[in-house]
């Protein structure tokens, strides 16, 4: 199957998958329904020829394999009336409505597990197999499909409705952003396995929260999700060496950074902050764009970013904010300020055996000149994280500060 085609199925198949839903309830047997008119494209398409109205010829297809379903499923001539009733008549030229909202709010339902919303979605919506989200998750394939089928049969059991305008759509919105925000970070930084990103689920997330954003243009919360993907994955090619050893932010080729991508990023949330109420992912991605723009570290406005991250503490508090302001507030007033800022932290249990805490204290006792004390905080941290590629730099560092001369400069900080 050529790329184009390819990617003409990834973006219609949401919609169309959308709409049935819509129509027919029933989240299970339309998918089952999407996915035999996707191969069915994906054969003849490439042979026959792409459709005048691609869109239509899905929404045709899938809505006969779902009303040969519903035939097979009915037993009994009373089933076979009701089935009757939701015979496909002829597809319009373009979707009426585009109802990949409506399809996310169905994926992020509330009676799932945060892994089944992150499972379902890119399942739904960004059109991955289940081998694909099993690997990009390094987990079996069988294991995954398990996953994903009672995530199904769950919103079946539950029921479906789109959340009607106020608090309750608000609140699904939130748990979409935050769905879409793990799977970035997922691939930003692997939780697990030997390499530390995971290309294909960053673009994934990077695409649908476009999507989003194209969807609902004047929401400050979705413009500012994306322009904080945008900022971070500019920066993806600088993050490692050939070797995938991890580079600290310091320590990277601005140069390799993706300006474009900046610029865009950058763009967006200049505009969104200048229009929309202020939330907790417009506050990141202005401080992912003062990173993304300053010509180095000793010349980032780290005041800015410290003020930035105490509002974001009080607008949405939780103590990885008040860890990454405690590293700002080391750049703009020393590194006492910021161990200030840690010492509570020591004691929240949701930091307890987290290794940021760890590599965070290792970094402003060495920028406070406390190498053996830094070394111990750096192997800690070593221990406790699974990214083999995060515990290869933390070992690095610490080991530099054993055998080397102390260091005096401001060579760390969060790659």
């Amino acid at each position: 199957m050529s790329t184009a085609v390819e990617d003409l199925l990834r973006e219609h198949a949401p919609r169309v998958l959308g709409l049935l839903v819509r129509r027919h309830g029933r989240f299970d047997m339309c998918e089952d329904a999407v996915q035999d008119a996707l191969l069915a494209a994906g054969t003849q398409w490439p042979r026959d020829g792409v459709p005048d109205n691609p869109w239509g010829w899905l929404v045709t297809v899938a809505s006969h394999k779902l009303t040969d379903a519903f035939r097979a499923e009915a037993a009994r001539a009373r089933r076979e009336a009701a089935v009757a009733a939701l015979e496909p008549g002829d597809a319009p030229a373009v979707p009426d409505e585009d109802d990949t909202l409506t399809l996310l709010f169905l994926c992020c339902h509330p009676e799932l597990s945060a892994p089944s919303q992150v499972a379902l979605t890119l399942r739904a919506v960004g059109g991955l197999t289940t081998a694909q989200i099993a690997r990009a998750f390094l987990v079996p394939e069988a294991t995954m499909g398990q996953r994903i089928t009672r995530a199904k049969l769950r919103v079946r059991a539950t029921g479906f409705t789109v959340p009607p305008a106020g608090a309750q759509r608000a609140e699904r919105l939130r748990v979409v952003l935050h769905v879409l925000y793990l799977i970035f970070n997922e691939g930003h930084t692997a939780s697990s396995g030997t390499d530390l990103h995971r290309p294909e689920l960053t673009a994934e997330a990077i695409r649908v929260t476009r999507l989003a954003h194209s969807l609902l243009p004047d929401d400050g919360e979705v413009a500012g999700l994306l322009a904080l993907m945008l900022l971070t994955d500019a920066r993806r090619p600088a993050r490692t060496r050939p070797d995938g050893s991890l580079v600290a932010l310091a320590e990277q080729d601005r140069a390799l950074w993706d300006a474009a991508v900046i610029a865009e990023g950058a763009g967006l949330i200049t505009a969104t902050m200048a229009r929309a109420p202020l939330g907790p992912y417009q506050l990141q991605a202005a401080i992912a764009a003062l990173h993304a723009t300053a010509p180095s570290t000793r010349e980032t406005d780290w005041a800015q970013i410290a003020l930035l991250y105490r509002v974001l503490e009080r607008l949405a508090p939780s103590p990885m904010v008040t860890l990454n302001r405690a590293i700002a507030v080391a750049e703009a007033a020393g590194p006492r300020a910021g161990l200030a800022l840690l010492e509570p932290l020591a004691g929240d249990a949701r930091l307890a055996e987290h290794h940021r805490l760890d590599s965070t204290r290792g970094h402003l006792l060495e920028m406070a000149g406390e190498h053996g004390a830094a070394r111990e905080a750096y192997r800690r941290a070593a221990r406790r994280t699974l990214s083999p590629p995060e515990r290869r730099y933390l070992e690095g560092r610490a080991a530099r500060l054993g055998t080397a001369a102390p260091v005096t400069d401001r060579a760390g900080g969060t790659p």
